[in-house]
């Protein structure tokens, strides 16, 4: 960039006067964006820098990247002249439209932004207290890498970093990368931040497979007659044969047991991190209740305690919730006394997906099982008995005549 000098009227490369003539009369003028790159050679190889004034006079000095010296396609994260330049171009070209991170001065630290985020989150958005729990944690652990920065500072390359630093899988990874999305994206409403810088990452790629594993009917029931008491071998079968969360299963009141109509009410779910809220989707729902589940239902309110209407099904021994994770321990004791493979608790619920998909519509059992989308619920499609299909078409791929003769 060529910039004229006014004292004596020459072209000089990347000249920016500080002050010309309109400021020497009491005037105050913006500054030109203009800068620079160049090279430092050191022990530790070289590397190209760029230094760049922004329009309130302040300059910039900005490392770009190790040098590239090999001929070829520059190496991950290397620069020749040329790419160096390019970077500095397009540092230049946000400059000018206002969006180069360090113009905008925000005053707030990412630990600010997290929680005002999770403010807005919980009152603004009514988010559930499960919901909330997650935030906070997730919350916690990236302000303990990100706390303390400046919004303004942080940059994609530095969350790519620390991205790839986090550990576990793709989807670990990709979850709090969401989390920080979210947070940035609330931040560019307080505190008028240029762009969200997350936007400007790439995430992982999550692979989700649509393979299912799931127990027959007789599995469950041979995990049934596992069970170490009647209450759990009820609550395991309600579990397969009805397609309720865990949670949902903890909060169940008899009240929302119609055995007349042979229906199950969904109307709440239990987490230990907020106690009862609504179920995941937020709505209330039915499901049917086949006679083996009123059947083993009926048996277990002829108990002594803990049968009135507002009573739970599958209370803990003082008639309050149970712990979920104590009950997942007594799962997978059972699976192990009836031989079973072991799939987690929540696989009960696919095994009712993949065992209602065979009678009933997609819709119905989207229904059923609250999924707020359908495409969650055609995950079950491929576990749908196809012989139906192959005698329809049996007809079209019958050979006739002698050729058939032929291939018999």
């Amino acid at each position: 960039m060529f910039v004229g000098d006014y004292r004596t009227g020459l072209l000089c490369p990347h000249f920016v006067p500080k002050i010309g003539y309109a400021a020497r009369v009491g005037v105050l003028v913006e500054q030109p964006i203009s800068g620079h790159v160049f090279r430092r050679d050191g022990r530790q190889g070289s590397v190209w820098y760029a230094k760049y004034r922004l329009p309130d006079g302040r300059q910039v000095q900005r490392k770009i990247g190790p040098a590239w010296h090999s001929r070829g396609r520059p190496g991950a994260g290397h620069h020749t002249k040329r790419t160096a330049q390019a970077w500095l171009d397009d540092a230049l070209a946000e400059a000018r439209r206002g969006t180069l991170p360090g113009m905008v001065q925000t005053g707030a630290t990412f630990a600010d932004a997290a929680a005002e985020w999770l403010r807005w989150a919980e009152h603004d958005r009514a988010c559930k207290p499960s919901t909330m729990a997650d935030y906070r944690y997730s919350a916690r652990r990236l302000c303990r890498e990100f706390g303390d920065e400046r919004l303004e500072d942080i940059t994609p390359p530095r969350i790519e970093r620390w991205a790839a630093t986090i550990g576990g899988s793709n989807r670990n990874a990709q979850k709090y990368l969401v989390i920080m999305h979210g947070i940035f994206r609330r931040a560019v409403r307080v505190w008028s931040l240029p762009r969200n810088p997350v936007a400007d990452v790439e995430r992982p790629r999550v692979r989700v497979s649509d393979d299912i594993d799931a127990y027959s009917p007789e599995e469950v029931h041979a995990l049934v007659r596992a069970a170490g008491n009647p209450q759990d071998a009820a609550l395991f079968l309600t579990a397969a044969f009805t397609g309720l969360r865990l949670g949902e299963l903890l909060a169940l009141r008899w009240e929302d047991c119609d055995f007349s109509g042979q229906t199950i009410r969904v109307r709440r779910g239990y987490n230990a991190h907020g106690g009862v809220s609504t179920p995941k989707s937020g709505k209330v729902r039915s499901v049917p209740m086949v006679s083996d589940v009123a059947t083993a239902l009926a048996r277990l309110s002829d108990r002594d305690l803990f049968v009135g209407d507002g009573d739970l099904v599958f209370p803990g021994m003082t008639g309050r919730h149970q712990d979920g994770t104590e009950l997942r321990r007594r799962y997978k004791r059972a699976l192990a006394a009836a031989g079973l493979r072991e799939l987690r608790f929540h696989d009960l619920r696919h095994t009712f997906g993949t065992l209602a998909i065979n009678k009933a519509s997609i819709l119905q059992v989207k229904e059923w099982m609250g999924h707020a989308d359908v495409q969650t619920t055609m995950r079950y499609l491929h576990h749908k008995s196809r012989a139906e299909d192959a005698a329809l078409l049996e007809d079209a791929f019958a050979a006739q005549g002698p050729a058939r003769s032929l291939l018999t």
